[in-house]
């Protein structure tokens, strides 16, 4: 017997079981898919995950493991995520279109999303690279190159052979070269459209390895700073109980996701109810019949 109004169903279910209701609720729900703490050699902690449901929900449209790789994703493409620094927030994005000293080529462009939680480190140096001389990064009035390091830069860059890959010869006049010094912080909504400022291509660094002078020893790639604010009580103690913080649900309400593969609202330890994304069952009564629990359940339909 049962009522069933709009899309609620009521059941009453005997459960023949022992007297463990705290067990009860812990009873877990497959979820599709699995979260896991490592993407092929990389560590992968809260705030990020390593597919959907994992991790925190402002991160998981961004960062995902796709064939043991790491990814970061954009509106202007996906990248490789080549190192995470957990204890001061940053990672390493690396665009296989980029260029470096021992290979250049014509890029795309990059950009981050105005709703990215990700902004650029400040010390990342950003070149472009077989611009016109019409390029509005020469504009004098904006002052967008810089004029002083940004030459031993330029000087570097196209004193090595990978030069030709852009059409030009090594050691070529650094006219055409750009460190782009750009007056703000460059955060969400940040782009650099090569089209737009007519140039070939562009690298980024973000550190010289220990040789400013050798440009074969510099490190390219984007150092990006993520918002670390997203760290929780509720996560803490699901990582305690060795657990991966993740969502669920279409509000991406808080999930803790168990090695079992099941997923739980609280931890893995048996508090807190089990859930999946279409369901979520809650005790509403419970009473003992001669040492057997009789339960109503509500499904959420």
């Amino acid at each position: 017997m049962f009522l069933a109004t709009d899309s609620w169903l009521l059941f009453p279910i005997l459960l023949f079981l022992p007297l463990i209701h705290p067990l009860f609720a812990s009873q877990a729900i497959p979820i599709n898919g699995t979260c896991h703490n490592t993407c092929g050699t990389l560590p992968v902690k809260f705030p990020f995950g390593t597919g959907f449901g994992c991790g925190h929900p402002d991160f998981a449209r961004y960062i995902r493991c796709s064939s043991g790789t790491l990814q970061f994703s954009t509106g202007t493409g996906v990248y490789t995520v080549s190192s995470i620094d957990y204890p001061t927030s940053t990672l390493i994005v690396t665009d296989p279109l980029m260029s470096n000293c021992s290979s250049m080529q014509n890029s795309g462009s990059f950009s981050l999303d105005r709703t990215s939680p990700f902004s650029i480190v400040e010390e990342d140096i950003f070149v472009l690279l077989g611009c016109s001389t019409t390029s509005p990064v020469f504009d004098q009035n904006e002052e967008l190159c810089d004029s002083g390091s940004g030459l031993r830069i330029c000087k570097g860059l196209y004193s090595c052979k990978g030069v030709t890959g852009i059409g030009l010869a090594p050691n070529a006049p650094v006219s055409t070269c750009c460190v782009y010094d750009p007056l703000i912080v460059l955060g969400s909504g940040f782009m650099l459209d090569l089209p737009k400022l007519q140039c070939s291509s562009y690298t980024a660094i973000y550190g010289y390895g220990g040789d400013e002078g050798d440009p074969t020893k510099w490190q390219f790639g984007i150092s990006l700073q993520y918002n670390d604010s997203y760290y929780t009580e509720a996560c803490r103690n699901c990582e305690d109980s060795g657990g991966l913080c993740g969502f669920a649900g279409l509000n991406e309400a808080f999930a803790c996701i168990c090695r079992n593969g099941f997923n739980t609202t609280n931890n893995c330890f048996g508090r807190g109810y089990a859930w999946s994304r279409t369901w979520r069952p809650k005790i509403q009564t419970v009473t003992s019949v001669g040492g057997f629990l009789l339960s109503w359940i509500t499904l959420f339909i």
